[in-house]
């Protein structure tokens, strides 16, 4: 029997638990059976546009960098990798200059392009 890839990061490693689906890299449960109960979460950037993962975002804002005396200058463009559900950072970004991090939304904006 094949299992569909996880909905969260397409991960193809799914296994089933009892009724749930289970994914062993993102660690996200679903019942496959059940309908649409609760959409994706919705993540807004500082202008209430949507994001979603593949976008490409600029920083609204100076950020300085949590344990580092670098600072991601106003105007830097980011690729977002994923967007999570979390409270504090939801968007795991690439950003150009400084690399890979975690980033809040309400600190971006959608590029145009």
């Amino acid at each position: 029997m094949s299992l569909p890839a996880c909905p969260k990061c397409n991960s193809e490693y799914v296994y089933q638990d009892q009724s749930q689906l289970i994914c062993p890299e993102c660690a996200y449960e679903w019942d496959p059976n059940a309908t649409a109960k609760e959409d994706d979460f919705q993540v807004k950037d500082a202008n209430g546009t949507l994001l979603a993962d593949g976008d490409k975002v600029t920083v609204i804002k100076d950020l300085k960098i949590k344990g580092s005396s670098q600072v991601i200058k106003i105007g830097t463009k980011a690729l977002v990798r994923r967007v999570l559900d979390k409270k504090d950072h939801e968007l795991d970004c690439k950003v150009d200059g400084v690399g890979e991090m975690m980033v809040t939304a309400k600190f971006v904006k959608k590029a145009n392009t």
